[in-house]
């Protein structure tokens, strides 16, 4: 019997403040999970909030609208309001995060479920998924896609300081009351131990590549997008926050006007970004783009950047690194040589490593690349092949419905207890988390 068929007339609920329609950062991998269990015939809730993701401003279909339920792809989807800061700051991050504890706590769904996973990157939610368990007596897995203490202190977000204790605090209770914590690398992993939780309950459950294979000529979406042929394209995708230390890829494009510099996406930061380019003509602001465009759009770039500032060592791993690796291009990564990014970008072997924050160490990465394409492109190669062997979707769910299986296997009977709303106090230290 496979781990998905233990599913099968179960109730799940899912927490995690970011799903569907957000297709960037963490929406994908929480959809994709709840979808996939309810393929599988379980009983599947989610509780979420109101899609904002990454223009860090809530979707219009949403906006007025408290609470509402919905059905997706087979879930049912618990929505409940919170506040959407538009700019970050350590106290505006407190606020977002009590306002989804709080309307979480006021009005939990009504759902009795066999377990209880929740996706961190919010405090919010850990806390949230922890007390509608220990309510219903079943077991309770926190999936870390961000170290939120070490979030606050090395993003650069104003006041992260003073806000890493206290996000720690918080993130000590939600993982040491779990049955098991799932983390997404496996430099995750001694952060989560210092914060009290026995390495023996601890599993590493990577992310995978959630986007199709390039289907089009790379000549013709460039053509299409204007790029012409001969020009060295250099592309960013995702969120545009503090942590990506974005000023870089401006600074390397002021350097070269010939280099052509694409930041695909949105954030709290692209305003001041754009500010900052003062009208540089090599430098392009991009919109998202659809599904279906989106891996022809990063194929079609001669160059992937990752970049973070120098700070950030082991906080988080970029989600973009798995569509990146997808498409077959070489990937310039600008961050830490010793943080959980490097890491996976070495161990791909489809990328290079430079000296985070150095625009002059970019560009002469990008300019070796463009130089010799034919290394560019056997670089490039690397990726598919690393995806197809480590970052699959059927292999990113069999981890995860591993893991579930595995507590619903080890569980005790769950008690018959009502569906009852409940309110419990919050922990007395406002949570943060980290701009993903």
């Amino acid at each position: 019997m496979s781990a998905l068929d233990t599913f099968r007339h179960k109730r799940l609920l899912l927490v995690s403040t970011n799903y569907a329609p957000e297709h960037t950062g963490i929406g994908p991998y929480a959809t994709q999970i709840a979808e996939h269990w309810a393929a599988g015939g379980a009983e599947v809730a989610v509780l979420a909030g109101m899609p904002h993701y990454p223009a860090w401003e809530t979707d219009p279909a949403y906006r007025g609208v408290w609470r509402t339920e919905e059905e997706r792809g087979g879930v049912t989807v618990h929505r409940r309001r919170h506040t959407v800061p538009p700019r970050q700051t350590a106290v505006r991050r407190a606020l977002f995060e009590a306002s989804v504890l709080a309307h979480g706590l006021l009005a939990p769904p009504r759902v009795r479920p066999d377990v209880v996973v929740a996706q961190l990157p919010s405090l919010a939610g850990g806390v949230l998924g922890a007390r509608i368990a220990r309510r219903y007596g079943v077991p309770y897995i926190p999936i870390v896609q961000d170290l939120m203490g070490a979030a606050a202190k090395q993003s650069g977000i104003s006041g992260g300081d003073r806000a890493a204790a206290a996000a720690s605090a918080v993130e000590a209770y939600v993982l040491k009351r779990a049955t098991l914590v799932g983390v997404i690398h496996e430099s995750f992993t001694d952060k989560v131990a210092a914060l009290g939780v026995p390495q023996e309950r601890i599993r590493v459950v990577p992310n995978w590549s959630h986007v199709a294979r390039p289907a089009r000529p790379r000549s013709e979406m460039r053509a299409r997008l204007g790029w012409r042929e001969g020009q060295t394209v250099v592309l960013h995708s995702g969120n545009m926050g503090l942590k990506q230390g974005l000023e870089v890829l401006v600074e390397t494009a002021r350097l070269d006007p010939a280099v052509r510099v694409v930041l695909m996406g949105d954030g709290n930061q692209r305003e001041h970004l754009r500010a900052l380019a003062g009208g540089i003509p090599n430098l392009e602001f991009m919109q998202p783009v659809d599904d279906t465009d989106f891996p022809d759009v990063l194929a079609a770039a001669d160059v992937l950047a990752v970049t973070q500032r120098a700070s950030v060592l082991d906080m988080s791993i970029p989600s973009k690194l798995t569509s990146y690796f997808a498409t077959g291009r070489p990937v310039v990564a600008s961050v830490a040589c010793e943080g959980g990014t490097a890491e996976e970008v070495l161990r791909s072997g489809a990328g290079v490593l430079v000296t985070p924050e150095d625009p002059h160490a970019l560009l002469k990465a990008i300019l070796a690349l463009a130089e010799d394409p034919e290394a560019a492109d056997e670089l490039g190669s690397h990726g598919p092949r690393y995806a197809d062997a480590h970052l699959s979707r059927t292999a990113g769910l069999a981890r995860i419905d591993a893991l579930v299986a595995e507590v619903l296997d080890t569980a005790p009977p769950a008690p018959s207890a009502p569906p009852v709303a409940f309110a419990e106090p919050a922990p007395a230290a406002e949570p943060a988390h980290s701009d993903t």
